[in-house]
């Protein structure tokens, strides 16, 4: 068979067969600030992986509203993106604390 009499091949777009559930990550929620522009931001102490050590992120929140009934200190599992060169909150809620050394 030559080059020139083979088929082309038709290509489809692929589509997932599922939607994955969203993954959450647990942090302490530690203060917000806003910008003279309007853009509210969130600082989250994120819990330790194996040998990360703690971190505090700085994360953009699109919709004051997910913020509502969550204080200052309190425990959180969120989920995020990156867009637009920010990573962004896309959920968040509050949670019991992780206690130390045990599972959460």
């Amino acid at each position: 068979m030559s080059v020139a009499s083979a088929q082309p091949i038709e290509r489809r777009p692929v589509e997932p067969a599922h939607e994955a559930a969203p993954v959450f990550t647990r942090a302490r929620f530690t203060s917000t600030h806003e910008e003279a522009d309007g853009r509210l931001y969130v600082r989250l102490k994120l819990l330790p992986r194996s040998k990360i050590p703690f971190t505090t992120q700085t994360f953009r929140v699109a919709d004051r509203a997910l913020l509502a009934g969550i204080p200052e200190g309190a425990w959180v599992e969120f989920t995020s993106r990156h867009v637009e060169g920010e990573n962004r909150v896309t959920a968040i809620r509050a949670v019991a604390e992780c206690r130390r050394f045990q599972t959460c």
